[in-house]
């Protein structure tokens, strides 16, 4: 027996779920594992996320990581589900937890995924239209610093959305994609005028005052919860990695999500619909600042995950997450079309083809 499956069964029998039964649940791309435990009638979830490793440096000794604070225990999931339940908003109650080894026992919200919802026939408008009024009721909170993590442990402090990490996650485009696309990454003259082209315009996503943002809020990440009413009947299974900055970016996030196609047309008016709360809640909400900071944080989102799935492809060997380059490059070039980024359109039409990027890629002709 390895030392990890020991863990996990000391940890399961300290929790009174020896005996339980288990099957696996779908995961993601992160080395994180899920199984759905079920005992004497009640369920329950086991997130298994052994702690990463740190990485090698990238920039001033730091990793990537690091400078993108992405989570490397399960301390922040902790912490923001607390925050997220104490505010009337569905996270998974937490049973028990082993934050040192990296175990969660968990609420299990079922099997209600929006985008099995809506293939059974839900109304995709609908189901998108309480999860814009939940981020709208979300950011009128203000931004959490320390959240306890429910143990006698150290506090959680909610790392900034700061411009540092939004430009290194942008950088993994010319260092990936345009590998994948040309064969070499883009040059060193090309990539300094990528920087500076985004270095430009992130201020701009910043007029109003930072929330918490849950950073992955999107259809594989939210579920319908039938019995429950008003804001909590939305389901939100993945925030271990929230940071505090735009409110723009969730709201992108949910409405140009990159595992689904949203129409461009459903997409303003849940746009719309969201930009109404806001402006319901505080009448000095500035609607076209809003729409500015969403093509911004938008370009932004889209670039990191097409540098991701190329990376995905060449460094991890996962072909799967190709599929979805199409859909990425469409909504890309609706964010593009936004005047506050004309620097980064301009780098764009220079370097990178969009029109290349809706082509489907075949895995079998991509050389690692």
């Amino acid at each position: 027996m390895s030392d990890r499956i020991q863990m996990r069964d000391t940890f399961l029998a300290r929790a009174g779920w020896a005996d339980a039964t288990s099957g696996p649940l779908a995961g993601d791309a992160s080395s994180r594992s899920y199984e759905r435990l079920t005992l004497n009638g009640k369920r329950a979830v086991l997130m298994n996320a052994p702690p990463g490793p740190d990485g090698p440096p990238i920039v001033d000794g730091k990793s990537y990581s690091t400078i993108v604070h992405l989570a490397e225990n399960m301390r922040p999931f902790a912490a923001i589900a607390r925050h997220l339940s104490a505010h009337g908003f569905s996270a998974p109650e937490i049973f028990a937890q082993d934050l040192t080894n990296g175990f969660l026992l968990l609420e299990d919200l079922g099997d209600g995924l929006f985008a099995s919802r809506i293939a059974a026939g839900d109304s995709e408008e609908e189901l998108y239209g309480i999860a814009v009024d939940a981020l709208a009721a979300l950011h009128t909170l203000a931004a959490p610093d320390a959240l306890p993590c429910g143990d006698d442990g150290p506090l959680h402090h909610v790392p900034p959305y700061d411009d540092a990490a939004l430009l290194t996650e942008v950088a993994l485009l010319p260092a990936w994609y345009v590998r994948l696309a040309t064969g070499s990454e883009a040059s060193a003259q090309a990539q300094a005028d990528f920087h500076t082209a985004w270095a430009g315009i992130l201020p701009h996503a910043r007029g109003a005052a930072d929330v918490l943002v849950l950073r992955d809020y999107h259809s594989p990440n939210l579920l319908l919860l039938e019995q429950r009413t008003g804001l909590a009947r939305v389901g939100i299974i993945d925030f271990q990695d929230s940071l505090i900055g735009p409110a723009a970016y969730d709201v992108v996030s949910l409405l140009q999500d990159a595992r689904r196609t949203v129409p461009a047309q459903t997409e303003a008016r849940l746009l719309a619909r969201y930009e109404a709360a806001r402006t319901a809640q505080d009448t000095g909400f500035d609607a076209e600042q809003f729409r500015a900071a969403y093509a911004i944080m938008g370009a932004q989102r889209n670039t990191k995950i097409i540098g991701i799935f190329a990376r995905l492809l060449l460094r991890d060997g996962k072909p799967q997450y190709l599929a979805h380059m199409p859909r990425l490059a469409d909504y890309l070039a609706r964010d593009l079309a936004h005047p506050a980024l004309a620097p980064v359109a301009k780098w764009y039409a220079e370097n990178v083809s969009l029109a290349q990027m809706r082509t489907p890629i075949d895995p079998g002709t991509v050389k690692p």
